[in-house]
């Protein structure tokens, strides 16, 4: 049986969750770069959008990352 590839990971993700973060795919699947298995799956046609999330880290400093979601 074959390994999943990095999107098919994101994808089945973002089926069961709508949405992904960088963190996220780190945590979870080991992919440390989600932008670019995004762009791929973008290529081959899934509708994904990004949006620009702000808050705060563990040390209360405020960071701004993207939230991928799949469009319906």
């Amino acid at each position: 049986m074959k390994r999943p590839s990095q999107c098919d990971m994101i994808l089945a993700h973002l089926k069961r969750h709508r949405e992904i973060t960088t963190m996220d795919a780190f945590m979870m699947y080991g992919i440390t770069r989600l932008s670019a298995r995004i762009w791929d799956l973008r290529h081959d046609g899934y509708a994904i959008s990004s949006e620009q999330t702000t808050e705060r880290n563990r040390y209360g400093v405020k960071v701004t990352f993207a939230t991928y979601r799949l469009e319906a």
